[in-house]
């Protein structure tokens, strides 16, 4: 059954220090029970972090490690027959950088608090790391890519 009506995308606001989207997005994923200032101050720590390490512009960094991160291609779950074949579908362009941001998220939400004292520290070296496209979110980038080239052969069901 089709749908009556498109759903209008809501277009973030840009954030106020580096007045990006893209910054706005990750402010939004970083946030946890609806603590807003909490997530820009971690966000923007680890932006001044990456600043100060690596002596270029920020946001340059950070868009270049969505970018390498984002995935060409997953694999969805798709019912034919009775059988459930993991398709391979190419990924669109928001959410390639949801993707993208959740994971550089995920992997530096799950390093281990021994080395590192702060959530912007992790969030920073992780970015850094996406940046020189190594990491756990490249890994799980390349985990996603695996999956849907063994899956290959049921390209034909996608439609």
């Amino acid at each position: 059954m089709a749908r009556s009506k498109r759903i209008k995308k809501r277009m973030l606001e840009p954030d106020a220090v580096y007045s990006s989207r893209m910054v706005s997005g990750l402010i939004n994923k970083v946030m946890m029970s609806g603590k807003k200032s909490v997530a820009q101050k971690q966000v923007y720590s680890a932006l001044e972090k990456i600043k100060k390490e690596m002596k270029t512009d920020p946001i340059e960094v950070f868009e270049i490690a969505v970018k390498n991160v984002g995935p060409r291609v997953e694999v969805r779950s798709r019912r034919v027959g009775g059988a459930a074949y993991q398709v391979p579908t190419e990924v669109k362009g928001d959410r390639k950088v949801h993707l993208a941001l959740t994971w550089i998220i995920d992997a530096a939400r799950a390093k281990s608090n021994k080395e590192w004292h702060t959530f912007g520290e992790k969030l920073a070296s992780e970015i850094k790391a996406a940046y020189n496209q190594e990491g756990e979110a490249m890994k799980r980038k390349g985990s996603v890519h695996k999956m849907a080239e063994a899956n290959r052969a049921f390209a034909h069901f996608r439609w």
